[in-house]
């Protein structure tokens, strides 16, 4: 049955299995954990850090084994399962399903696009449909060497990034002469990653050290950046009540060209355990990664704005991103570059076999690479203000970075 709408309203109908798999020689075939994963939190409760991680996927691969622990795996894997949002300035949230045409296709969630232009200058714009389609499976290559020592394992994938097409509706804006409509290309995103586990029994039985590293364009959850999260909207947020929200889209649409410009994000990952007895052990990791977009993409959005908001109005909500060169386009949040980093430690007892209990502590800041950000905690009305911000009579209280601390306890029971 139905159980949801999805973020565009349309009725869901699904079921959850975590694992079901098939294994014959070499051929792995079902939903299974991705091979593109290595570290995948191993030593971690909450997962905290960044880093790929994706424990089930529908795939179908196959795994050549060369010797002396080396092996090859190709794998075609289902998007779905790394798919973020595209930007759009009027994403909203879920609704539930009225059956209404309003619910379904670029109705409430379209992205301007210049289409018609006075003198050279864009004076008309329509939509483009940001919904992302499937058309290409995920491509999944893996090279990895398993030795008595450890492990080290080199993956790389690609996105594909599919989109719908410029309404046909009539377009917006006063005069102008229609110049074309651009039909939107798919782009093929892509990750690399490496990865490397040294076993430590020198320290003492058990000891492991995990050392990861990866770098994506448009294919954010293959790096991992938001893997605590997840990337279901586009700007979620890491800490609750976030002064300022982080944007995890795969790409936006260039309003001129009506094509897609991809982000680019890279994560870096360390994570050691260590058994203090045989009841008793600790892990210590952490992690950095940013996401980047360019500036052309938020400059771009920021001339649709100035055509769609000429009074400074403000129906694209907390995802304005404002005119160029005005004080709300400094200090939106929209599309700006961010970091993230994560660092924490644990202590876990077994006092019989299969059963841990522990507790895990991590500290998690999120932060801006480049200027400030209106502090939504502080000045919540701000995004209801544009224009007085730019005109300097609405005071906003701004911010550079955010962070937060947290203790988990987990009692685990294995049979």
């Amino acid at each position: 049955p139905g159980i949801g709408t999805d973020s565009f309203g349309r009725d869901q109908q699904f079921m959850n299995v975590d694992k079901a798999f098939i294994q014959f020689a070499g051929l792995t075939a079902g939903r299974a954990s991705s091979f593109f994963d290595f570290y995948a939190h191993d030593f971690e409760f909450a997962g905290a850090t960044a880093g790929s991680d994706n424990s089930s996927t529908n795939l179908l691969a196959y795994t050549a084994t060369v010797g002396n622990g080396l092996s090859a795996t190709l794998s075609i894997e289902d998007p779905v399962f790394r798919r973020t949002p595209i930007f759009s300035p009027q994403n909203i949230s879920a609704t539930v399903n009225s059956g209404g045409v309003s619910n379904f296709g670029v109705t409430n969630q379209p992205t301007p696009v210049f289409v018609g232009y006075t003198g050279g200058v864009p004076t008309r714009y329509s939509y483009v449909d940001s919904i992302e389609r499937s058309r290409l499976p995920d491509f999944v290559g893996v090279l990895r060497l398993d030795q008595a020592w450890g492990s080290a394992q080199l993956s790389a994938a690609t996105h594909e990034l599919n989109i719908g097409n410029l309404s046909t509706a009539t377009a917006v804006g006063s005069g102008g002469v229609v110049t074309g409509l651009p039909h939107t290309n798919s782009v093929l995103g892509w990750a690399v990653q490496g990865g490397l586990k040294v076993n430590a029994p020198f320290i003492a039985p058990g000891d492991a050290l995990y050392l990861q590293g990866a770098y994506g364009e448009g294919a954010q959850l293959y790096t991992g950046y938001s893997a605590f999260t997840g990337s279901y909207t586009q700007s979620t947020t890491t800490i609750q009540g976030q002064k300022f929200a982080q944007y995890f889209s795969d790409a936006t649409i260039n309003p001129f060209t009506g094509q897609l410009q991809t982000s680019t994000s890279f994560t870096a990952v360390a994570s050691y355990l260590h058994y203090w007895t045989p009841e008793w052990r600790s892990a210590v990791f952490g992690s950095y990664g940013e996401q980047s977009f360019s500036a052309g993409a938020r400059l771009a959005q920021g001339a649709i704005f100035g055509l769609t908001n000429p009074n400074g109005a403000n129906s694209f909500g907390s995802n304005a991103v404002g005119v160029p060169g005005t004080r709300f386009y400094q200090l939106s949040q929209a599309l700006r570059d961010t970091y993230q980093f994560v660092a924490g430690a644990s202590l876990i007892w077994s006092p019989v076999k299969d059963l841990d209990i522990g507790v895990e502590g991590y500290y998690t800041q999120i932060g801006l690479k480049s200027g400030r950000a209106i502090d939504l905690d502080k000045s919540p009305a701000a995004y209801s203000n544009i224009a007085g911000i730019n005109a300097g009579t609405f005071a906003v209280r701004t911010a550079t970075q955010d962070s937060v601390s947290s203790v988990r306890l987990r009692v685990q029971r294995d049979f």
